[in-house]
């Protein structure tokens, strides 16, 4: 290995002899000796005691033997993982495994559970009951309080048990009541890594800065009297870096000798968050550091956070452009591979000190000279040991979700005592997925505490010299199931940070965070105008961690009493997030979705009066909160759950499909139902729905249309996303139903619900391929404004689909402007007819992305496309009578022209944002502070 190792060092620098080169890698790559990840146990270094008969003991390493089992990981919904060796093979196995038993597909399977159970969920739907006759007698005056204290959620006045009643001596937390939404009376102290506070109050919010009314008030602070022993800490501030002085002559101007770190690197002011509540401006819409506090304190965690992440409790403001993907360096993986195998052939450099291990914090060796310190426990963080490997190369490994040997991708956590302009290389080296968009223009995500306390408070895409490759690491035999143990992959970066003893933070994605979610909820609550938003926040459920899972209804209120009955007659639309916890970029868009739903632009208004939005915006609570990339405490993919869920394993997904089912038995199933999920392997956004017909026509079966009839309706809204939203590519979607995936929420509630437009929305974690985005990683602001054209495509699928009254059409045709509400045919960079192909350079472990289904070509399915022009024959067809005010779908201009296309245009280039067609939500509040 060593001769090979130096010949190959002369051969670097001429391209001629890449092919030498390549060989000559390849042959290293195989002799490196193989070896198992430098922990103790693969798996998790949590562990949480599961109820019922499920085991109250930790398993032995590798007893779950998920890792080569035939149920392959799917990452968003969809994605399977191939071998690359039997690509043909893995592709005909795709083809068998459609389901072509069309009495399967078109089953509508019985009750999961007692049908008598579904009656609890009728006090979920609140807004079928309520007469709005207290609305009516309310004085002005007692208006003006209620307006007052809307910074409070709604009590639910529902009770659903507790998903686990096992009582373990760490959970005593666990028996609270589920019917409180507030923070929990034993709510804990926290610090940031540069601050710590004195639990000095015991109520909710900040007296001075909440206005609540007598009565309330005294109740939390009665309710908040008895602190559980078992949970009160006396806590220390966290160690700040050795130089602090920049830190200090920012938040102490006029006091720098007052503050001083004692001899421990520890602060000795009692007031740093004071100061740092008074520093912060208050311009992050729908952001507040005392809400986030004050949920925060309330989080139930396996390894009971007492700190809290700066960029969660400070805040995020997307950068003022897009970054474009980044170009991959020439020869970028050879060279790492090739230091990889310098470290065994040339071990002097090598220091090999573990400076953080999450087990066995004795064993870290933190603040030695020239080294960086981690740190990763807070809230959704991931990191469980790091390795010192050169003066600036750190081998970093992920933990396992809960419960669990496996499931390494999502990462979070924080550095400092960095020195500037030098580049870090960290290696994370105990990945699974064979490939990544690492590899393709990908970055990771960085947030500068330095940079955020100067005013430009921001996640932003960072990293160098990235790629993504299999390394030597092998899992266990014990851990692989008793089978052959595979392989594990390494994504490795460069960094430079750009101020010296900074504090900052690296995550796989766009953290969102269980308390983030809590505290903007709060938010949206207090901002939104009482009179014509309804707005009932409840509780789900109880998860088994303890935590408490909302569920939000939304909608207009009735304008008067001769409103009721078209109130009341409004179709449900049923939306859910975040079954995985590492795809943050669902709550992003999910945040899109809320913010518009609730705000006072015009088409969010007349949105509101055409549905009654069901929403779970946070589906695995736990699994965010304990940094798990894909299950929850239970170990189980919660999206696998569906077909028959478990009450105490997994309660979120049980009373999820019980409301559900408890729609459907009133005759009020969902018009359109939506799961939003990541995806790691794809790019764009795009939707999974179901089709009986493309099924069948993908697996090659004849199918008689006489006798198979098939609504196409579920083609109707990707088709208008595909128009409206510039992240949004239709070409990416697909509507095949698989074995492997009948038991996803998706097609669950297609098959047992009877919901026709039943989708998975997956956004990349990279960018876009197509479109106005072409080239361009997506940002916060992008992912939240698909999810605010995601309600502009309801809209107008409600006013295509459904009979519209005068009123609506008249509203609609003057707000649905084509020119100002549709993006520009003319910036799109391909036609709709195009198909989908890959544009990815080549790497050592290549992969063909290209999963497109039978929706993808226009030109394979004649028959359904006449089907479907047919069913879009109104854009064609005359006016219907002006003089009708019922029965009517709306046929304006502008409707018109969502199915007119264009011819594409020249590539668009990168483009600065702020260019969302919906523009500012006009008058709407952002901010409580």
């Amino acid at each position: 290995m060593e001769i090979l190792f130096t010949s190959v060092q002369d051969c670097l620098s001429c391209k001629n002899l890449d092919p030498i080169t390549t060989t000559v890698t390849h042959i290293l790559r195989k002799c490196f000796p193989k070896e198992h990840l430098p922990v103790a146990t693969v798996r998790s270094s949590y562990f949480f005691p599961l109820p019922g008969n499920a085991k109250a003991e930790p398993p032995c390493e590798g007893s779950e033997g998920k890792w080569v089992s035939g149920d392959y990981e799917s990452d968003g919904e969809e994605e399977v993982e191939k071998d690359l060796d039997n690509e043909d093979a893995e592709s005909k196995e795709e083809d068998y495994d459609l389901e072509t038993d069309v009495n399967k597909l078109r089953s509508r399977p019985v009750l999961d559970r007692p049908e008598e159970e579904l009656g609890q969920y009728e006090a979920m739907c609140p807004e079928l009951s309520h007469n709005f006759q207290e609305l009516e007698s309310e004085s002005e005056e007692e208006k003006s309080l209620e307006d007052k204290t809307e910074s409070l959620p709604s009590t639910p006045s529902h009770f659903i048990p507790s998903a686990a009643s096992v009582k373990h001596p760490n959970y005593r937390w666990r028996n609270q009541s589920v019917t409180e939404t507030g923070p929990d009376p034993r709510e804990k102290d926290f610090k940031v890594p540069l601050q710590s506070w004195t639990k000095k109050e015991k109520c909710r919010w900040d007296q001075t800065d909440e206005k609540r009314d007598t009565a309330e008030a005294a109740q939390d602070a009665d309710s908040c009297e008895v602190e559980d022993p078992a949970r009160s800490h006396v806590l220390a501030l966290y160690p700040l870096s050795k130089d602090a002085v920049w830190y200090k002559k920012m938040l102490y101007p006029e006091c720098k000798s007052s503050v001083n770190p004692s001899p421990g690197g520890r602060l000795e002011s009692s007031d740093i968050v004071t100061n740092l509540l008074e520093k912060h401006q208050g311009d992050i819409p729908f952001h507040s550091p005392r809400f986030y506090i004050a949920r925060a304190k309330c989080v139930k965690s396996i390894p009971d956070y007492k700190d809290l992440a700066f960029p969660d409790f400070w805040g995020h403001q997307p950068p003022p452009y897009s970054k474009p993907m980044l170009e991959r360096k020439y020869g970028v993986q050879r060279d790492k591979v090739l230091d990889d195998v310098r470290r065994l052939i040339q071990p002097g450099d090598v220091i090999g000190r573990t400076v953080f291990d999450l087990d066995e914090p004795s064993h870290s060796s933190p603040g030695a000279p020239g080294c960086l310190t981690f740190f990763s426990k807070f809230e959704s963080g991931n990191l469980r040991k790091a390795i010192q490997v050169r003066e600036f190369e750190y081998d970093l490994i992920m933990n396992a979700d809960v419960n669990s040997n496996q499931h390494h991708q999502w990462f979070y956590f924080e550095v400092r005592d960095m020195k500037p302009a030098v580049p870090y290389r960290f290696n994370i080296i105990n990945c699974e997925k064979f490939n990544s968009q690492f590899n393709y223009g990908m970055q990771l995500v960085m947030y500068s505490v330095k940079e955020a306390l100067q005013g430009r408070p921001r996640w932003l895409r960072a990293g160098h010299d990235i790629c993504y490759y299999k390394n030597h690491y092998r899992c266990s035999a014990a851990a692989g199931g008793g089978m052959r143990g595979e392989f594990y992959y390494t994504l490795t970066f460069s960094i430079k940070f750009p101020h010296k003893d900074d504090v900052c933070y690296l995550a796989y994605h766009y953290p969102y965070t269980y308390s983030t979610m809590m505290s903007h909820l709060d938010i949206l609550e207090q901002n939104r105008n009482p009179k014509k938003v309804y707005w009932r926040q409840q509780t789900l459920c109880q998860t088994l961690g303890g935590n408490l899972c909302p569920l939000l209804t939304i909608t207009a209120m009735p304008e008067s009493r001769d409103d009721l009955e078209q109130f009341y007659s409004r179709p449900y639309v049923f939306l859910m997030a975040r079954v995985h916890p590492g795809e943050s970029n669902a709550s992003w868009v999910m945040k899109g979705t809320l913010e518009f739903l609730v705000s006072s632009d015009p088409i969010a208004d007349l949105l509101r009066k055409c549905f009654i939005f069901k929403i779970v915006p946070m589906l695995n609570p736990d699994g965010v909160i304990n940094g798990n990339h894909r299950c929850s405490l239970s170990g189980d993919d919660l999206n696998r759950q569906w077909l028959t869920p478990s009450s105490q394993l997994h309660p979120t997904i049980y009373h999820a499909k019980g409301l559900l089912y408890y729609l459907r038995s009133i005759g009020r199933a969902p018009l359109v139902f939506c799961d939003y999920h990541g995806h790691s392997q794809k790019k764009n956004v795009f939707l999974y729905g179901c089709s009986i017909k493309e099924t069948l026509w993908q697996a090659g079966c004849m199918v008689d249309t006489a006798v198979i009839t098939e609504d196409v309706g579920y083609r109707t809204l990707p088709k208008i996303l595909d128009k409206v939203a510039p992240a949004f590519v239709m070409n990416s979607c697909s509507f095949l139903v698989e074995k492997s995936r009948e038991s996803t929420a998706r097609v669950v509630v297609w098959k047992e619900m009877g919901v026709l437009r039943s989708y998975t929305m997956e956004s990349t974690y990279c960018g876009c391929s197509h479109g106005l985005y072409k080239g361009l990683q997506l940002g916060t602001q992008e992912l939240e404004e698909m999810g605010s054209k995601f309600c502009l495509g309801l809209l107008i699928l409600y006013l295509k689909s459904l009979p519209c009254s005068k009123k609506v059409m008249a509203q609609a045709a003057l707000l649905l402007d084509l020119e100002e509400e549709i993006t520009d045919r003319a910036q799109r960079s391909c036609s709709n007819s195009s198909l989908e192909t890959d544009d990815e350079p080549p790497c050592v472990e290549e992969i063909d992305y290209n999963t497109d289904s039978c929706s993808d070509g226009e030109d394979d399915f004649s028959e359904l496309d006449q089907e479907i022009q047919e069913c879009l024959s109104w854009v064609e067809g005359e006016t219907e009578d002006e003089g009708a005010t019922t029965g009517q779908t709306c046929s304006s201009k502008a409707l018109r022209g969502l199915y007119i296309s264009s011819q594409p245009a020249s590539n668009s280039t990168a483009l600065p944002l702020r260019s969302t067609a919906l523009g500012a939500y006009s008058g709407f509040e952002s901010s409580p502070v």
